[in-house]
């Protein structure tokens, strides 16, 4: 089974968090004993932002370890639905479609979810399987 890694992960393994770096790696490296490490667009560009270059951003996340995959169209759908009902119930604006793409993703893909933030996905995609601290620790 695959494994998608969110954006909150990889930066902590990219900037060595004294805080979440060592459960972060820890958490990718047993989700990698159990299938594929996948990102998508959405994980590649929030990471992205920090680097002056893409080349910097392949070393980072390296295709050989990190399958990378487009969102499937389903998901963009899931997404957009997902965010209408957080929206209906108040969740404000500022809050930007990212998570629910990436939400979306692993849902309609079977992919667990590897977070150190899983409210949002555990409110909108209750059946999405997460690794999170608190399942996780």
């Amino acid at each position: 089974m695959g494994t998608l890694v969110d954006t909150n992960v990889l930066i902590d393994i990219a900037f060595r968090d004294p805080d979440w770096r060592d459960w972060s790696r820890d958490r990718m490296v047993e989700a990698l004993k159990q299938g594929a490490l996948v990102i998508n667009p959405v994980i590649f560009s929030e990471f992205s932002y920090r680097y002056e270059s893409m080349e910097e951003v392949d070393a980072l996340l390296d295709p050989a370890e990190f399958q990378r995959e487009h969102l499937p169209w389903t998901s963009a759908f899931a997404a957009g639905r997902a965010f209408r009902f957080f929206r209906k119930n108040g969740g404000s604006r500022e809050r930007t479609l990212p998570d629910f793409l990436i939400g979306a993703h692993a849902v309609v893909r079977g992919y667990r979810l590897l977070t150190r933030d899983p409210n949002g996905f555990r409110s909108y995609f209750p059946t999405l399987d997460i690794i999170a601290p608190d399942t996780h620790p």
